[in-house]
């Protein structure tokens, strides 16, 4: 009996049209972060049991814009660059588990398939979007990292506009924000192929970087827009007060994660 391989389907004999490979993956990029505050219902809106809102600063969201490289042990994909770089927005805020901070990823846009399958095996709510920002290069009219250096970013989704922002760097700092510094929480989702059974699949996991290096982070004056969509609800996390923007180039590799439990969140 012949058997089939592949860390995510497609599954075949050889297992090479698997979407993506198994982990490690190593990821370099570029993150534009802007940190503002909202009503803090409305984060807590989005936090399924047994998650709470965080003890400070509930109402803190992150909107972070990314530019990535990516790839498995095998750096192959490196050398087929369709595999390897894609671009995502994403939306974050902090939550409590246990008297424990989390950070945890309550949108999220992508631009390529592959990323969409990470995120399901993650548990990021990824959609396709169409998501830019400007590039920094030394040479030309493109922005130096530097201070004056100007950034544009924007998120599209289903061919409306989502968020705008112009961020302007201002000087080094220590971090590139607060919102997006802890463990991941988030729920690893599937619904039961029985009409009315709920869920096959209802986890809550942790999970966050196994290595990290970084570039010098850079503080920013921040511009940022958010817009109404049919089917999109990211403007119900209207911008109340901007805390910061930050820019920063970074290197991470992602190797799984923990369960934390399963079967308490509640969705449907």
């Amino acid at each position: 009996m012949s058997s089939v391989r592949g860390f995510f389907p497609p599954k075949t004999g050889t297992g090479r049209s698997a979407l993506v490979p198994p982990p490690p993956w190593h990821y370099s990029g570029d993150l534009l972060t802007i940190e503002y505050r909202t009503d803090p219902a409305r984060v807590a809106a989005l936090l399924p049991p047994p998650l709470e809102p965080a003890d400070t600063d509930p109402g803190a969201v992150a909107l972070i814009w990314a530019d990535w490289q990516s790839c498995s042990d095998s750096r192959q994909e490196l050398l087929d660059p369709v595999r390897a770089q894609y671009k995502e927005c994403f939306a974050v805020v902090r939550c409590a588990y246990r008297g424990r901070t989390f950070s945890r990823c309550v949108y999220i846009w992508v631009d390529k398939d592959f990323a969409i399958a990470r995120g399901i095996h993650q548990g990021y709510p990824k959609k396709l979007g169409s998501i830019h920002q400007t590039r920094p290069h030394p040479y030309g009219p493109a922005p130096r990292i530097a201070a004056g250096a100007v950034f544009g970013a924007t998120l599209a989704a289903g061919d409306r506009r989502l968020a705008e922002a112009v961020v302007t760097l201002r000087e080094p700092a220590q971090s590139n924000g607060f919102v997006n510094a802890h463990p991941m929480a988030h729920h690893r989702w599937l619904p039961s192929i029985e009409p009315g059974q709920g869920l096959a699949l209802d986890e809550l996991v942790s999970s966050g970087a196994a290595s990290f290096e970084g570039g010098t982070p850079w503080a920013a004056d921040a511009e940022l827009r958010l817009f109404d969509a049919p089917t999109e609800e990211l403007a119900d996390l209207r911008v109340d007060e901007l805390i910061g923007a930050y820019y920063r180039q970074v290197g991470v590799t992602w190797n799984g994660g923990a369960l934390l439990e399963s079967g308490t969140s509640g969705a449907v």
